[in-house]
C-alpha cells in the first residue's frame, strides 16, 4: 500500500510531463505541415540543376 504512495505521484508527473511536451511541440511547430516532409521525399531535384 505504501508502494501506491510513491508511484501515484510519478505517474502524474510523467503524464504532465507528456503534456508539456506535447504542447511545446505544438507550440514550436511541429504539426504545421504533415504533408510536406512525405511529399518532399518525392520531388527529384536533379531536374532543377540541368
Amino acid at each position: 500500500m505504501s508502494g501506491l504512495l510513491f508511484l501515484i505521484p510519478i505517474a502524474l508527473g510523467l503524464g504532465l510531463l507528456g503534456l508539456a511536451m506535447f504542447f511545446w511541440a505544438m507550440r514550436d511547430g511541429q504539426f504545421d505541415d504533415l504533408d510536406g516532409a512525405a511529399q518532399r521525399i518525392l520531388i527529384d531535384d536533379e531536374d532543377d540543376d540541368q
